[in-house]
């Protein structure tokens, strides 16, 4: 009998969520105020990263930013103080644990509490798997999908005590299907987007209702990061890069929404779902057709050219 009534509540919050979601889909949700909020983002120097920090600041949330180019991080740093918001800059390699939690601790003694995380950093190795050395493979791991276990060791236990934060992944449409000659991105971000998703399970379970998720699944973005990555040119004006500011503004009202997953585009979402629900040489036909077998082979060769004229160093 208890399981008929568990079944039956089930059935109603299952038919509640779906049409909270449409409605949220027609209707601006509620957005959050993040005013005087201590934001830490990774991969602050890099493009998606200045803007998210330009666009928490907008919303009144003090900074911290985390990059391994000190340079790039400061040059955000300094657009980021403009807007009248306090910014603390630190040079940290995401590969290294040691120094995510040293570089953690020093936060939270000169700076305060972080409460939102954004764990935006990424990087790719640019290399068929084959030709890759495995320094490059171990890197990508590292930075995409490791870093993201040490990051929510560093800053989660706080927000614990609390019952109050928001944990934001920046994972990667290739995170949810995959294509060719991009083995270590494809499965740094499939990583990425299992330990979010088992995050977010486990914050439920423990009724830790004040601590948000969401996960960011942007298609490719127009950042330099794939740059030569080609669909099949017929269908490029369809599913064109995305532009970074679009990408970053979209997903600030899915945070400020506290939206769980956004995929950017919605198209992304279609793919996502076929992958599941049709036979292998269904999704393998689709690939062909749009091109996205062989999209990466372009950007692979400007690796390689880029490698050969000195401009990559592994």
């Amino acid at each position: 009998m208890i399981i008929i009534v568990d079944l039956l509540l089930m059935l109603i919050d299952l038919t509640y969520s779906i049409l909270s979601a449409v409605i949220q889909t027609v209707i601006q949700p509620r957005l959050k105020s993040i005013d005087g909020e201590l934001c830490l983002i990774t991969g602050a120097g890099g493009a998606l990263g200045r803007l998210f920090a330009l666009e928490f600041a907008k919303e009144g949330a003090n900074l911290v930013l985390w990059d391994c180019n000190t340079a790039a991080n400061e040059q955000t740093a300094k657009l980021a103080r403009e807007l009248g918001v306090q910014v603390h800059a630190y040079t940290v390699d995401l590969s290294k644990r040691q120094g995510i939690y040293e570089t953690a601790d020093k936060v939270r003694a000169e700076v305060g509490e972080v409460s939102i995380l954004v764990n935006n950093a990424g990087v790719v190795a640019g290399r068929r798997l084959l030709d890759c050395p495995d320094e490059l493979l171990e890197r990508t791991l590292l930075v995409n999908c490791h870093a993201l276990f040490w990051m929510t060791k560093a800053f989660l236990p706080r927000m614990k005590a609390k019952n109050h934060g928001h944990i934001v992944t920046v994972a990667s449409a290739l995170g949810l299907f995959s294509t060719a000659c991009v083995e270590d991105y494809c499965a740094s971000k499939f990583g990425a987007v299992g330990f979010h998703e088992s995050l977010t399970h486990e914050l439920l379970a423990e009724d830790m209702d004040g601590i948000k998720t969401t996960l960011v699944c942007p298609y490719i973005v127009d950042t330099g990061m794939f740059a030569g990555c080609e669909i099949r040119k017929e269908l490029r004006g369809i599913i064109p890069p995305l532009e970074p500011l679009y990408t970053v503004q979209q997903s600030m009202k899915a945070i400020l929404a506290e939206q769980q997953m956004i995929c950017i585009p919605r198209l992304m979402y279609i793919p996502f779902l076929t992958r599941a629900l049709l036979p292998w040489e269904a999704n393998v036909a689709t690939y062909r057709f749009m091109g996205g077998d062989k999209c990466m082979l372009p950007f692979i060769k400007n690796v390689e050219l880029k490698t050969l004229n000195g401009h990559i160093k592994s």
